[in-house]
Parts: C-alpha cells; structure tokens; sequence
C-alpha cells in the first residue's frame, strides 16, 4: 500500500495561514484517509497495550495518559511524523529547517475522568524561538463527552506565560493555570483530522465521561531546527531533523539511523 493511500498532503492557504497567526490554532480537516486511520490506530493501540495498564486514580497523568516516543513503536507513525503531511505545514508556519521534538499518545481511555489543566504547550518545555508547531491528530470522533481539547481563541497574543512555581520536571508535573474561560471553545474532531496549535495557545481538556469511547490522540510537536530550551540553559533540544539545516551537530545526528 502507497503512503497516498493512507496520508493526506496540502498546502495551507493564505486565508488559513492568516487563520492560525489570528487565533492560534487551526483544523486541517483530514490528513489520514479512513484506511490510514485504522492501520496506525491499530500500530498506536500495539504499543498502547504493551507498556500501559488501566485507568488508576494514584497514577501521574504521565502514566495514565501518555506514551512518549511512540515513533520508536510504531513504524507508520515514524513515517507520519518524519515525512507525513505535518512536515509541510510546518515548513509553511516555521520555515525551511525543521526538527520534530515531540511524539507521544495522548488517551483518555474510558474511565479517565482526570482533566488536562490549562496551560501553554511551551510552558512544558520552553523553546526559543517562539514558533514551535502542536499538532493533534484524532484517531476516532473527539468530543465534549470524551474529553476534547478546549481553547482560548487568540490567547497566544499574550506571549509565554511565566509560571508562578517552577515545574519539577523528574516527578511529571502537570500545569494548572488560572485563567478566563468565558471565551473557551470546544474543538471536537473526527477521526483522521489534525487541529495543530500555536505553542502558546491556551488550552484544557476535561476528563473522559463516556462509558463506552475511549479518546486517543497523536500528539507531534515541530520547531526550528536550531530551537533551544530556554530552562536548561539554552541547550539545543534535541530532536530528529526532518528537512533544512542546522547549526547543532547533536541535532543533525539525532536519530539519523531512523
């Protein structure tokens, strides 16, 4: 089967980029065909099932919730993530020197009632410059009832928000910001679709309340090839570069056998 049998390419219009720099996020509709969708559930759900275990009310978010580097695990989600229909769009957003630094699941399995609190994707990992690219792609219908992402349209104009207690970054942290809900909107999706985020958009989502649907996510993040991590002393972040150059030669051998 051919990657455009399974992955949906375009080009972002001007009306769409103009969009997402207006209010900080956009949906890109389908990027996995149906059949795309199916096969890379199925690899997600392999990985998902071999490391997790159920729903515990005393695990970290980290342990009911996520499972990093799944491109590790998963070999069409490598494919997705490196050369998939994602990397264009970020050459459009960021530029032409681009480096993925973050795949990982993110599900809400039935029975995971805990909300993600609000907060800025940057606020997990500062990076410099501020241009780093979310992307979330569903894997089945995402709504209000299984935890969908909410929102703060144009929130991202306030910049990086300083956190009033530094993370401990070894215990898994989660960060809970005080903000104004009043303008919050719900960003349900379907399966094969991305909603991709400006690194300092606001967001939330709730719990999984639904007795029957689990809520799974890819979530890949993408930055400038030459981004740094401003908590850690300015160090490159690591992570695969996927097209131009860069500066770090810690950069351009990460994963080059992958």
């Amino acid at each position: 089967m051919k990657i455009s049998d399974l992955f949906i390419y375009q080009s972002l219009s001007k009306e769409q980029l103009e969009f997402y720099e207006e209010y900080g996020y956009l949906n890109l509709g389908k990027t996995l065909t149906d059949e795309g969708v199916i096969q890379m559930r199925e690899q997600a759900m392999s990985a998902w099932d071999k490391e997790k275990e159920a729903f515990r009310e005393d695990n970290t978010w980290l342990q009911n919730s996520l499972l990093v580097n799944i491109h590790h695990k998963a070999p069409l989600i490598k494919d997705f993530y490196f050369k998939g229909p994602l990397l264009p769009i970020a050459n459009q957003i960021i530029g032409p020197n681009i480096k993925g630094v973050t795949s990982q699941l993110t599900f809400k399995m039935r029975g995971n009632v805990k909300p993600f609190g609000w907060h800025q994707d940057n606020g997990y990992g500062e990076l410099d410059p501020y241009n780093a690219l979310t992307t979330l792609t569903a894997f089945e219908d995402v709504d209000e009832d299984n935890g969908c992402l909410r929102l703060i349209p144009k929130s991202h104009k306030q910049g990086q928000i300083t956190l009033k207690k530094e993370r401990d970054r070894n215990k898994s942290e989660s960060i809970e910001l005080e903000v104004d809900e009043s303008t919050a909107i719900p960003m349900p999706m379907k399966p094969g679709e991305t909603l991709i985020l400006n690194c300092w958009t606001l967001h939330y989502s709730s719990g999984n309340e639904s007795k029957t649907r689990d809520r799974r996510i890819l979530f890949l993040r993408y930055a400038d090839a030459d981004a740094v991590e401003v908590y850690n002393n300015r160090k490159p972040r690591i992570g695969r570069l996927l097209s131009g150059i860069t500066q770090f030669d810690e950069v351009r051998n990460f994963e080059s056998d992958l």
